[in-house]
């Protein structure tokens, strides 16, 4: 795990696996991460997204001198998942002066669409936020 991530990700497991100016990608387990009736929270999916989106909307709002914070988050939950992992890739949708928004496609451990959390983040300048 990555404390670099911060509290909410280290407890969910999320780990980086790959980052790249066009995308992010990062896995999560589904061990400790599941509902009631035993299939992966759709709270930490959006976690998940949340936190691929946001990371790559920092590294770029970094290129410019600003940070990146979250303004709208949704998801679309396409599939139950019960064990193994599940990974996760943020692709810039739109990368502006000052928003960004990303689409997060969450996968399972076959490749099979999980989820596809989509993020805008408000590039601020540092100090403004």
């Amino acid at each position: 795990m990555d404390s670099q991530l911060g509290e909410l990700p280290d407890k969910l497991g999320i780990e980086i696996v790959d980052a790249s100016p066009d995308h992010y990608v990062g896995r999560m387990p589904v061990e400790g991460n599941r509902q009631a009736f035993g299939r992966l929270h759709g709270g930490a999916t959006m976690a998940l997204g949340e936190t691929l989106g946001s990371l790559a909307a920092d590294a770029y709002a970094a290129t410019r001198h600003r940070i990146a914070v979250g303004v709208d988050v949704n998801a679309t939950h396409h599939l139950g998942v019960r064990h193994g992992y599940v990974t996760a890739t943020a692709r810039p949708l739109h990368l502006g002066e000052r928003l960004t928004t990303h689409e997060v496609a969450v996968e399972d451990d076959a490749g099979r669409r999980v989820a596809t959390v989509r993020i805008t983040n408000m590039l601020l300048d540092r100090g403004e936020e």
